[in-house]
């Protein structure tokens, strides 16, 4: 099995994590995107996209890290990460979409430019694109809070959609996004933090960016 990889994708951290939590044997092959690699026609018959990440799986393949996490989590269902049960599937697919849609963007919105515009040198800050993106995260943050309230997980159990949503928050101290006033919040990803499949897979990216 092979995942189609960059270690600077978010998306790619998430397929990583979830392949490590299941313990499933797995090749990484990095592709430049920088170099371009994304865009030979090697690549773009596996991904047409040109994107990451990408999966192959003894001749499958399938793009979309959400699609990726749900299907690896089907080699181990034992595990439980994409339940079998259609409401509690349901509610694993309603927080990972979520997450796609509304805080991913906002909260990727204030840690690109105030982290990664700086540290890269890639131009002024926007402080109208801040303002914007710190109202919706201050608008989808007590969601989830309400949405962890008696739970460790966001689904009730360790989930697919815990290791999308946690992708959000990995440079949030580099954007000075405090999580000060959602308890819940910073008990679930201090718990997903300590997990050591996410540790594992999270190494590359936090290195470089360090």
């Amino acid at each position: 099995m092979k995942i189609y990889n960059g270690n600077f994708s978010a998306n790619a951290l998430r397929v990583r994590a979830v392949a490590l939590e299941l313990g499933l044997d797995f090749e990484i092959v990095e592709i430049n995107v920088m170099g371009g690699e994304n865009k030979t026609e090697d690549y773009l018959a596996i991904n047409p996209n040109g994107k990451i990440p990408a999966l192959e799986d003894d001749g499958f393949i399938i793009w979309e890290s959400r699609a990726i996490t749900s299907y690896l989590a089907g080699k181990r269902p034992e595990a439980g990460l994409y339940p079998d049960d259609i409401k509690q599937r349901a509610i694993v697919d309603q927080w990972s979409y979520w997450q796609t849609v509304h805080l991913g963007p906002a909260m990727s919105k204030v840690i690109f430019e105030r982290f990664f515009k700086p540290k890269f040198r890639m131009g002024e800050t926007d402080p109208v694109a801040i303002d914007s993106g710190v109202k919706e995260i201050a608008q989808f943050l007590p969601v989830l809070e309400a949405g962890l309230n008696g739970k460790d997980w966001v689904a009730g159990n360790l989930s697919v959609a815990d290791f999308a949503l946690a992708s959000a928050f990995v440079f949030r101290k580099e954007g000075d996004i405090s999580l000060a006033d959602y308890p819940n919040v910073t008990g679930w990803i201090d718990r997903m933090e300590s997990r050591p499949s996410w540790q594992e897979a999270v190494k590359p990216l936090v290195a470089m960016m360090s």
